[in-house]
């Protein structure tokens, strides 16, 4: 992880002697209350910064660590600190996760009565809150912004950043106004954070949000824990069981889908089929969507379908999967989304079925929508940088990484499906000229569009009642596509859409050509393709088939060490219950792993394990301790 300027970088300034006192305190926080030794990658430059007084924009991917870089300069700078994150359901978890560590945090948000509301905010004013968490739509309150100029504010921290940016695949129009907290309070740093951001949301970010001083720290977007997998689609919802069934069989994950009504059906479907699965969406009423929510973060082996509403700000550590079901509209989104995989660092998968219709749909969407048309040009470079990614033949994660800036550092990344089976790819140019010079016949000849189900029956010599209605055997283009089968047509259209050689128009999603396409009809150009595999095989798994909930956790562990771990997460689960918070709250799996392996057998021992805070030690310490000494 390294700091790299933006638009433009100023360092603040400060002493020696201030610079060693920083690091000390800081480093002091994080021993006492998280329970770690040291930062990770570049975790305490940024906080050095911001304790001193400096503006911050940190990209930093999920699981990377990026509460800890306001969290620690709130604790340590005196006052409060503010958190801007547009995340209201998750701020009760969020607040109870901080207070299991000792910290004096709490939230104001619509949620709350009125005495609610009242008791937070009294304690804020006679400063015995650490962290406060507000909704960005409480900022353009005046009464709020009264409270807090009524307030000592050591931090304004903006979460999830990349809202502010109007043209990024999660904008909120709240967002625009948190200019204002510079303006208001220009002696408080601000740290704006996010985990997805190209070089253009970047730019905007820091544009929009007036913060021209910011020091700018970029982490790596790599996520080497996550296996990358893209599969062809065929009957979606089973290879989605397949999947499940053969590698994270009890195992917690996310499942996306487009509309709300495959939410639905594709939920119902695993729930049938023995898979522990609730849907989330907007079209549920409010009380459903925060039961399945909690549901998520408390119970083990528990999978959410869900539109992409669901996720943002998840700190679930033990997710070991996120699948997609349809297309992504970006490249951005889809790595948010990917990113709430493997947040402990343990072998994860991300996996999608993707297919021709994934394409006609989403370009017929861009064609259709309401924008103007620098919107539809931007949806459609979004679009485009997905299909790269989909149609790749060389590394995912180098794509990936390509895409936000960034280069891999080898070739072969060794756990996404390219590389651990690389595809064959062929000379499609003689298929690309069938397929387009059937477009041009029906258009020249009989005035005709159609979609690509028809254009593949006339390649394929099939008479089907639509084929015999229009006439359309009598083409001289009819059955000179038998050499292909039908799996393998759908291919060379999907990649013909891909690689912008054909053009979706109009509602029933039609195919036409555009300006590139007269260079491969005339030979000026090769279109190089990806085989079709008949059949799709399953990548290998970096960690193995999971035949339980938890094995990805266990994996690695020595055999004496098996029964230690499940002992302990059995005591943590009761623990959580018993408080009625997610199961990570009390202790991650990474912490349990440690315990179960080093077996301390003392406080003063147990003091030593990385995740265990002074607050934590206090609260659960012994409870760990005689875990351990009812084992054999």
């Amino acid at each position: 992880m390294s700091a790299t300027g933006g638009t433009q970088m100023v360092d603040t300034q400060i002493t020696e002697a201030q610079d060693i006192d920083t690091q000390s305190d800081a480093q002091r926080t994080l021993h006492r209350v998280f329970g770690y030794e040291t930062f990770r990658g570049a975790q305490g430059d940024i906080i050095e910064h911001v304790v001193a007084g400096g503006d911050a924009l940190v990209l930093m991917p999920t699981g990377g660590g990026k509460s800890l870089c306001y969290q620690i300069p709130a604790l340590v700078r005196p006052g409060t600190g503010v958190v801007v994150s547009p995340l209201i359901a998750l701020m009760q978890d969020q607040v109870d996760a901080l207070r299991a560590l000792g910290v004096r945090a709490g939230f104001i948000n619509s949620t709350q009565d009125f005495d609610e509301r009242r008791t937070v905010e009294a304690e804020l004013l006679a400063g015995e809150l650490d962290l406060l968490y507000l909704a960005p739509e409480r900022l353009r309150v005046e009464a709020t912004l009264d409270l807090l100029s009524r307030a000592k504010i050591s931090v304004f921290a903006i979460d999830e950043a990349h809202c502010v940016a109007q043209w990024g695949h999660d904008f909120r129009p709240d967002y625009l106004a948190l200019s204002l907290l510079g303006e208001r309070w220009p002696d408080v740093p601000r740290i704006a954070l996010t985990a997805t951001a190209t070089d253009a949301t970047h730019r905007e970010i820091t544009q929009r949000l007036v913060m021209p001083d910011a020091r700018h720290f970029v982490a790596s977007f790599d996520r080497p824990n996550i296996q990358y997998r893209i599969v062809p689609k065929s009957d979606p919802k089973k290879q989605l069981l397949t999947f499940l069934k053969e590698e994270h069989d009890g195992d917690a994950g996310i499942v996306y889908c487009l509309s709300r009504a495959s939410v639905d059906k594709t939920a119902q479907y695993l729930s049938d089929n023995g898979i522990q699965a609730v849907p989330y969406h907007a079209g549920l009423d409010a009380g459903t969507r925060a039961v399945n929510q909690s549901r998520f973060l408390r119970e083990d082996g528990l999978v959410v379908v869900a539109t992409i509403a669901f996720g943002m700000g998840i700190d679930k550590p033990d997710v070991r999967f996120v699948a997609h079901l349809d297309l992504p509209k970006s490249v951005e989104g889809y790595y948010q989304e990917t990113g709430r995989a493997g947040r402990d660092g343990l072998p994860s998968t991300a996996w999608m079925a993707y297919g021709l219709q994934d394409v006609v749909q989403q370009r017929k969407m861009i064609q259709g929508s309401e924008g103007d048309e620098a919107f539809r040009r931007r949806a459609a470079a979004h679009l485009d940088a997905m299909l790269a990614l989909c149609e790749t033949a060389s590394c995912r994660r180098a794509q990936l990484l390509g895409y936000f800036g960034q280069e891999a550092t080898a070739e072969n990344c060794g756990n996404c499906d390219t590389c651990l089976t690389p595809p064959k790819t062929w000379d499609g140019t003689v298929a690309a000229q069938k397929v387009l010079s059937t477009v041009v016949r029906l258009q020249r000849e009989r005035g005709q569009k159609f979609g690509a189900g028809q254009i593949i029956d006339i390649l394929l010599g099939r008479r089907t009642a639509k084929i015999i209605q229009f006439d359309h055997d009598a083409l001289s283009v009819f059955g000179i596509g038998e050499d292909l089968s039908e799996a393998q047509w759908r291919g060379v259209a999907r990649q013909l859409l891909a690689q912008g050689l054909l053009a979706v128009e109009g509602e029933y999603g039609t195919l036409v050509l555009t300006e590139a396409s007269g260079e491969v009809l005339g030979g000026r150009r090769e279109v190089r393709m990806r085989t079709e595999p008949e059949k799709p095989a399953r990548a290998a798994s970096r960690s193995g088939p999971k035949k339980s909930g938890g094995a990805a956790a266990a994996a690695d562990l020595p055999p004496e060490a098996l029964p230690v771990f499940e002992a302990l997460r059995a005591w943590r689960a009761a623990q959580a219950k018993e408080g009625g918070v997610p199961a990570y709250v009390i202790f991650h799996d990474a912490t349990l792993r440690e315990i179960a392996t080093v077996r301390p057998g003392s406080l003063e021992e147990l003091a030593t394990v990385s995740g265990v805070g002074e607050n934590k030690r206090a609260k659960y310490g012994e409870g760990v301790l005689t875990v351990l000494a009812d084992l054999p």
